[in-house]
């Protein structure tokens, strides 16, 4: 988990901020930023320039690098307070609270708006990211392409997926995006990994999660990565979360990636409830959720 910055953004100044995104502006051409640039980036005199970024390497939010040339880049402390300072000025995010929750590629936190609400703050490529460059499409047709890059992707593809999908299907409400990060609906609800169903309501669980995909599918998305871990279930039934590689139902993967989901989340029940999920026909059940008439997977 990349540190909590936001305890620091009161004593940033505006000119802070401008050398921060004259370096992201340069981090589109070149990985590690000439210093002689950052003048012409952040349109601060060369005197601010040598100041301000004194304060942003102690704080950690710039890195800098001796290669050919002295170089900088952002750090995620220092794309975070980015972010934050965009949801500020929008009256998007009051206050910040604790962590909810810590994952390979993404951080999130609870904050305050209108209501509480979550910040989910993505983290795609910073540690693996040759791996993710080469995973993920929407990276491939950059022949330059940075880990802010492919972070911000990431969370304009979540971001667009909760619009498209909400309210139709049970997904976080969006409620705003900037760079890489998501301010969405807090869920309560148990993650369906930790969840201790009787095991006669498992089969009705595993057809709530099933529906959603249906009508998820029909609304024109594959979630792509369901699993038990991005499951949330309370009384009012069950929401579906973490949709960062979302596949439109119509990409010519869709029904492969749909048969792969069936297929994970239905195992899943039948290996922790194998008394109320017998064995199943998985790409029945696969046709029927793609085509809208799945009901129970009682009928399969």
């Amino acid at each position: 988990m990349v540190r909590n910055v936001a305890a620091e953004m009161a004593d940033l100044d505006p000119e802070d901020f401008h050398l921060l995104s004259g370096v992201e502006h340069g981090m589109r051409f070149s990985e590690w930023v000439s210093r002689e640039k950052l003048p012409e980036f952040s349109r601060l005199t060369q005197e601010e320039v040598d100041y301000r970024l004194d304060r942003m390497l102690d704080l950690e939010f710039l890195e800098r690098k001796t290669i050919q040339y002295e170089g900088v880049q952002l750090t995620f402390a220092g794309y975070d307070a980015l972010a934050l300072h965009a949801f500020a000025e929008r009256d998007t995010v009051e206050g910040f609270g604790s962590p909810l929750g810590v994952g390979k590629e993404s951080d999130v936190y609870e904050v305050q708006s209108f209501r509480p609400m979550a910040l989910k703050f993505h983290r795609e490529g910073y540690t693996q990211f040759r791996e993710v460059h080469r995973g993920r499409d929407y990276t491939s047709d950059k022949e330059h392409t940075s880990w802010q890059y492919t972070a911000r992707k990431a969370a304009e593809r979540e971001y667009d997926a909760l619009e498209t999908l909400y309210p139709d299907v049970n997904v976080p409400r969006p409620v705003d995006q900037n760079r890489h990060a998501i301010v969405m609906e807090r869920i309560d609800g148990v993650e369906l990994s930790r969840a201790e169903l009787e095991p006669e309501q498992a089969s009705g669980v595993l057809d709530l999660v099933l529906r959603e995909m249906a009508t998820a599918y029909d609304a024109g998305y594959v979630h792509a990565d369901i699993s038990e871990y991005n499951v949330f279930v309370s009384e009012d039934g069950v929401t579906l979360f973490d949709w960062p590689q979302a596949t439109p139902s119509d990409h010519e993967n869709a029904r492969e990636l749909l048969a792969r989901d069936v297929g994970n989340i239905v195992g899943y029940f039948q290996q922790k409830y194998p008394s109320d999920v017998p064995d199943v026909d998985e790409s029945a059940i696969a046709d029927a959720v793609a085509s809208g008439s799945f009901g129970s997977v009682t009928e399969f």
